[in-house]
């Protein structure tokens, strides 16, 4: 049972992620640059998931990576984020 909720709660920490890369899929305009990755585990030791993306459009750039990991003593996370935006009008 322990690891079925680790399992639910590193999924639901995952679902931005994936909400993230579906935004990026949408641009419609101009010839866009993107690449992510992202890794899952869960064990009897903790659970975890990490990932990391970056874009280059027309109208700017960004980089994010993140990692999440859950066990016995606890949650612990990080997640950095950049960009930069421009509007050649």
């Amino acid at each position: 049972m322990r690891a079925l909720k680790r399992v639910l709660a590193v999924g639901a920490l995952a679902a931005p992620l994936m909400i993230g890369c579906a935004g990026l899929a949408a641009a419609q305009e101009g010839l866009n640059a993107d690449w992510g990755q992202g890794r899952f585990v869960a064990n009897e030791n903790g659970a975890g998931v990490a990932g990391a993306s970056s874009s280059v459009a027309p109208d700017g750039v960004a980089h994010t990576d993140f990692w999440i990991w859950a066990d016995d003593t606890g949650v612990a996370g990080s997640f950095t984020g950049s960009g930069a935006t421009w509007n050649g009008e």
